[in-house]
């Protein structure tokens, strides 16, 4: 199912679809300003468990912000936030809330930040809001309505070619003790490419690809929050978002590609290439067998 089709199965329509993504935006922004406000004067850093796995005073301010914008709002939707988890209605509409992706960027004075909210049907993202503070850009789309960046329309990249393509990826949190942790597929597609940007925030990855600046993305270990509001940005940009083999996207996997067309076809043909990792992971100098 994609948003337009999620849209209209909820039975939602442009003029709910405008109000929706509205009051997403305006969260969105007043949350951008919060992130801003605290951007180089954290007074709290907490490690939540993972290693990289950090909370800041900056995210608690900017979530709080959040939802109470959209349970002021629409009181009637549900809401999935990274910090404080699920609140409200457990209908099938759901907003989806990370308060501060990229937050170890954040945190280290690094600008690749956001402020995502994306709303979703029975898990199918709809619509969504990406605040990127630092870089005073804001992106926003919704079915019928399409894509933007500070109100100007936005579009995948035309590109055909991988070996022309600029790629971007990420690794999860527990990628210290698990196989399945992207470096081999980050290995490989660094030499069929032009390159591969690691930049540590999914939001900002996805409003990238959407706005043409990169060509295709993929991760795993992802979250729902991670997800919702630029994988909506993307597929209404003219994107194709699927999962590893190119089955219909599930947000509840974790795993996503995210591409331009023309390259979407390639592109997972190499993926599916890479063979795991061999060897012990915990004490990276271990991993010496890549299985290339």
């Amino acid at each position: 199912m994609n948003s337009f089709k999620a849209s209209t199965e909820a039975g939602l329509q442009k003029n709910d679809l405008e109000n929706l993504l509205s009051i997403s935006k305006r969260a969105s922004k007043v949350s951008g300003q919060i992130l801003m406000e605290h951007y180089g004067r954290l007074s709290m850093i907490k490690n939540k468990g993972l290693i990289g796995d950090l909370v800041t005073s900056a995210d608690l301010a900017s979530e709080e912000c959040v939802i109470s914008e959209l349970q002021k709002h629409t009181p009637d939707i549900g809401i999935l936030a990274e910090e404080s988890g699920q609140k409200g209605n457990t209908s099938d509409l759901k907003w989806c809330v990370d308060p501060l992706d990229g937050t170890t960027n954040f945190a280290h004075g690094y600008p690749f930040f956001a402020c995502s909210i994306g709303l979703t049907w029975k898990g199918t993202p709809i619509l969504g809001t990406i605040e990127i503070p630092f870089l005073k850009e804001s992106y926003w789309a919704a079915p019928e309505i399409g894509s933007f960046c500070n109100d100007q329309k936005i579009k995948v990249s035309s590109r055909k070619k991988l070996i022309e393509s600029l790629l971007v990826t990420g690794f999860a949190y527990d990628r210290q003790t698990r196989i399945d942790n992207n470096y081999a597929e980050f290995c490989w597609l660094t030499h069929r490419t032009r390159g591969v940007r690691r930049g540590g925030a999914a939001a900002v990855d996805l409003a990238f690809i959407a706005s043409g600046r990169l060509d295709a993305y993929w991760e795993r270990g992802l979250a729902q929050w991670d997800l919702a509001a630029g994988v909506a940005i993307v597929e209404i940009a003219g994107g194709i978002i699927s999962d590893y083999q190119g089955n219909n996207f599930n947000i509840s996997t974790g795993k996503v590609v995210a591409s331009c067309p023309g390259i979407q076809e390639e592109l997972l043909k190499e993926l599916n290439k890479v063979k795991p990792l061999k060897g012990k992971l915990y004490g990276a100098p271990e991993i010496d067998k890549m299985g290339f």
